[in-house]
């Protein structure tokens, strides 16, 4: 199973969607360098699929990278099929999916746009094992602990 890196976005505040970058730097149980949900904790770096993306796009909304606050957009891979404590590359890093899905305690704005939103059915969030640079472009493979 494998797949790319669409895009990597960040921001400086919670609750904001993220803006496309050239680059991030994925830091060993941190995240992303610079990024708002960056921390010691489960959910470091958030992954969706654009294939979830365009979902929402199918429901007439404008939205595109990063709007539903995921660090990381692929394409070419089932995201929402992977088990919990899969490991994946992402360029040089590696990452542990620690959680599909999250719970939503207050609608976002997609959500009373759309009637739906895919990141807390959809997303997967996981913790940095090894650190590296991730950028456009990158592939993303299934590895074995």
């Amino acid at each position: 199973m494998s797949g790319s890196v669409l895009a990597v976005c960040t921001s400086l505040n919670k609750g904001e969607r993220k803006k496309p970058v050239p680059a991030v730097e994925l830091v060993v149980e941190h995240g992303i360098s610079g990024d708002a949900h960056a921390g010691e904790w489960h959910r470091q770096v958030s992954l969706l699929a654009q294939e979830s993306i365009d979902k929402m796009r199918a429901m007439g909304l404008s939205v595109s990278a990063g709007d539903f606050a995921e660090n990381i957009t692929t394409i070419g891979m089932d995201l929402v099929s992977l088990p919990i404590g899969t490991r994946l590359s992402l360029g040089s890093s590696i990452v542990e999916v620690t959680q599909i899905g999250k719970e939503c305690h207050t609608r976002c704005a997609i959500y009373y746009q759309a009637g739906d939103c895919v990141m807390p059915k959809e997303g997967i969030f996981a913790r940095v094992l090894q650190g590296g640079v991730v950028v456009p472009g990158s592939q993303i493979q299934r590895v074995t602990p």
